[in-house]
């Protein structure tokens, strides 16, 4: 569980990422939680669209992903949101 201190530092970390998935209208498959847990090992934050064709919401989609993967939503603006995971080695991220 994140505190608001440390989510506010993510926030600001996040501002200047680009959204490097894309949820469309297959919603989740087990292809694409596979490619999420793969990039919050490597990168610990990462930012998610949720395009327009998909039929779930994006704040729900958020929690869903964030509960498979044992990670934390930061933020949900809109159709977007921002993932955070510690990394199991050589954590990159220090949080205050």
């Amino acid at each position: 569980m994140l505190t608001s201190k440390q989510r506010a530092y993510l926030r600001g970390l996040g501002n200047e990422l680009e959204p490097i998935f894309q949820i469309g209208k297959g919603g989740l498959s087990e292809e694409l939680l596979n490619q999420l847990d793969a990039a919050l090992e490597a990168r610990e934050l990462i930012k998610v669209r949720v395009l327009k064709n998909c039929l779930e919401e994006p704040k729900i989609l958020a929690e869903e992903v964030a509960q498979a993967l044992n990670g934390s939503v930061v933020q949900t603006i809109g159709r977007n949101f921002l993932l955070y995971r510690t990394a199991s080695e050589d954590p990159r991220i220090e949080l205050p």
